[in-house]
């Protein structure tokens, strides 16, 4: 199981990445198992020194009850003190933001992989774009 935020290497240069775990109720946990989640549109605020993953989306577990989640709830990442204020400190940088790059199963336990990123200009994007092209004629 493995999700990745295709438009995050589109979109924005990714400078740093620092793993992290997050915070998940049972139904959650057995949704992303079967790999029904999106990472679209995602960002990672930082509040009351807390790193708190918002806009993910993970569908309802159809076999769920009442106890069923809401499918674009705030969660909490885990992180040590130290990274969350290296996080903080580098998202206040002007141009850069904190996005998830990818959700991936470790040992059991779901992992989300952080990305400290600045956005890319039009131009750039089109830069992009030509080596994407580039790599598909020469295969």
């Amino acid at each position: 199981m493995e999700i990745v935020n295709k438009k995050a290497k589109f979109d924005y240069f990714i400078e740093s990445e620092i793993e992290a775990g997050i915070v998940l109720s049972g139904t959650e946990i057995k949704s992303l198992r079967k790999g029904s989640a999106d990472l679209k549109d995602t960002y990672i605020r930082i509040k009351n020194k807390e790193a708190y993953i918002i806009n993910m989306y993970i569908a309802k577990y159809e076999e769920g009850n009442i106890f069923n989640h809401d499918e674009r709830r705030e969660r909490k990442l885990l992180l040590h003190k130290k990274e969350i204020q290296k996080l903080e400190n580098l998202s206040k940088v002007e141009g850069y933001t904190l996005i998830p790059i990818r959700c991936y199963l470790k040992k059991n336990l779901v992992k989300i992989s952080v990305g400290v990123c600045k956005g890319k200009k039009n131009y750039d994007k089109r830069e992009s774009i030509k080596m994407r092209d580039l790599k598909r004629l020469e295969r």
